[in-house]
C-alpha cells in the first residue's frame, strides 16, 4: 500500500513528539502550514495549554499586502517573537510537526530568531 504524504508526515510527526515536550519554561513552539496559510502556537504540554498563538491570517501579516508563502512564514515567525516575548517567552523548543525544515517552516524559525526567540 502507498505511502499517502499526510500518512508520512503523521509518521515523522510522532517521531519527533516522542523527544521533544514543552515546559512552562520551554514552550514547544509548533508550526502548522496548510496550502494557504501557517500558523504557530506555544504550548504547555505539561497543563496540555496553549500560551499565545499566531498566523498568516493574523491582521498584523494580511495588511502587508501580496506577499509570497515564504515572506508571508517570515511575518508570521516575526509576529510569533513578538507574541511571545509579551507573555514572557525567551526559549522554546521548536517542532517542525513532521514539515521537512525547508522553505516556509526554515523561513518562519529563522524569522522567529533574528525576532529574539531562542531555540
Amino acid at each position: 500500500m502507498a505511502m499517502t504524504k499526510l500518512k508520512r508526515r503523521l509518521r515523522i510527526k510522532r517521531r519527533i513528539r516522542t523527544k521533544i515536550r514543552g515546559t512552562q519554561e520551554r514552550p514547544r513552539m509548533s508550526v502548522f502550514r496548510s496550502n494557504k496559510q501557517i500558523y504557530v502556537q506555544f504550548v504547555n504540554d505539561d497543563l496540555g495549554q496553549t500560551l499565545a498563538s499566531a498566523s498568516s491570517k493574523d491582521k498584523f501579516v494580511v495588511d502587508k499586502g501580496a506577499m509570497t508563502k515564504v515572506e508571508q512564514a517570515q511575518h508570521v515567525g516575526h509576529l510569533a517573537a513578538e507574541v511571545a516575548k509579551s507573555k514572557g517567552i525567551v526559549t522554546v523548543v521548536f517542532d517542525r510537526n513532521g514539515y521537512l525544515y525547508h522553505g516556509r517552516v526554515k523561513a518562519l524559525a529563522e524569522a522567529a530568531r533574528e525576532g529574539g526567540l531562542n531555540f
